[in-house]
């Protein structure tokens, strides 16, 4: 297949209601995905994304706002002429039909000669890896190969834009990492712009150019995935992308180059000032699990970390790393150590130093 034109979609304040308008749903929504993106929506149940999704392929319908694909509003249009294609989460695909008759199914509907849809559909499954299993039906194939007879049916028809609704949760984890390659991979083959909505931020993560995090309907923050996991806006994002160290305090005004922020937990921490929005007032800092050092009570401590004498109160084996959960006072720390083989590690109610460095804490608005 030819790769496809690349085109961009935008959501201008867009705004979606049930019940009348008492039940908010999507709440002025704006965001430009580029064209040829892979683009997720990210966030947890009831966040609003796949409500958004089918709203972009026409099945919801908003009250305010514009929906615009390649610089034209389709908010009047219907579903089945936006050429846009949408792979399912159950990949609603025909059980009674062959592979082949279910990615020629759009192009039957169509009207396309015989010899247009031999060739497309020929074209289409061995893109997909199925070209041997035109013949069989769906109940004869596993969930991967499914999902790919679903992924070549939405192709075949070549639409504008790919939009995919949670397409890797009905796999097992060593699959959906294989399929979420192949999905990368298809989708920079064929240059079309594509949506792909997920609660799993590993997947989100791992394909995504840039990405969206959603919750309570509305567009928290949107991003490279490099970008929301480094600099959350806020509490929120940076607990859902990644695991984070929540700290709530207050922030002194400072001297210089540095300020001064105040928690129970913490004590007093000299912060480099360099957030425009660290001003005086109520505050959370964040950091990362990884970024926080581990050591034995004792041990020669580095200067440029902020230490913390805790004690450990279980410890999680993740394999390339050990998650200790740490009791400071009346809080409770996560902190990374890398593992390997034969290393000795801290048991249960062990003395403990954590060393946080200032330079990969957070300044969120509380």
């Amino acid at each position: 297949m030819t790769p496809l034109k690349k085109i961009p979609i935008e959501c201008r304040s867009i705004g979606l209601s049930y019940d009348g308008g008492k039940t908010e749903v999507l709440k002025d929504i704006s965001l430009r995905i580029e064209p040829g993106e892979f683009f997720a929506l990210l966030g947890p149940s009831g966040s609003g994304k796949s409500t958004l999704l089918r709203l972009i392929a026409g099945f919801n319908r908003h009250q305010r706002g514009e929906l615009l694909v390649d610089g034209r509003d389709i908010s009047a249009t219907p579903p089945h002429a936006r050429n846009i294609g949408m792979v399912f989460q159950s990949y609603a695909l025909w059980p009674h039909m062959t592979v082949w008759d279910n990615v020629a199914f759009g192009l039957v509907e169509r009207r396309m000669s015989k010899a247009v849809i031999k060739q497309k559909v020929g074209a289409a499954l061995e893109l997909v890896g199925l070209s041997q299993y035109a013949q069989r039906r769906p109940g004869q194939l596993s969930g991967g190969q499914q999902q790919r007879v679903a992924l070549a049916r939405t192709i075949v028809i070549e639409p504008q834009v790919l939009l995919l609704d949670e397409p890797l949760s009905n796999l097992d984890k060593t699959l959906r990492v294989q399929m979420r390659q192949e999905l990368l991979a298809l989708q920079r083959q064929l240059g079309i712009t594509t949506v792909f909505v997920t609660h799993d931020q590993e997947e989100a993560m791992t394909t995504a150019d840039r990405m969206a995090v959603m919750e309570g309907g509305v567009v928290q923050q949107v991003g490279t995935p490099a970008a929301l996991f480094d600099y959350p806006v806020n509490a929120f994002v940076a607990g859902f992308v990644g695991t984070t160290n929540l700290v709530q305090g207050e922030i002194a005004a400072g001297t210089g180059n540095s300020l001064s922020f105040r928690a129970p937990a913490l004590g007093e921490l000299a912060l480099p000032a360099t957030s425009a929005d660290a001003l005086p007032g109520k505050a959370t800092l964040s950091f990362r699990p990884h970024t926080v050092k581990v050591a034995r009570v004792g041990d020669a401590c580095e200067h440029r970390y902020f230490w913390l004498d805790g004690k450990v109160e279980h410890g999680e084996f993740l394999g390339e790393f050990v998650r200790y959960h740490v009791r400071v006072g009346t809080m409770l720390f996560a902190a990374d150590q890398l593992h390997h083989a034969s290393m000795p590690g801290f048991t249960t109610a062990s003395p403990i130093r954590l060393g946080i460095d200032v330079s990969q804490i957070r300044i969120l608005a509380a």
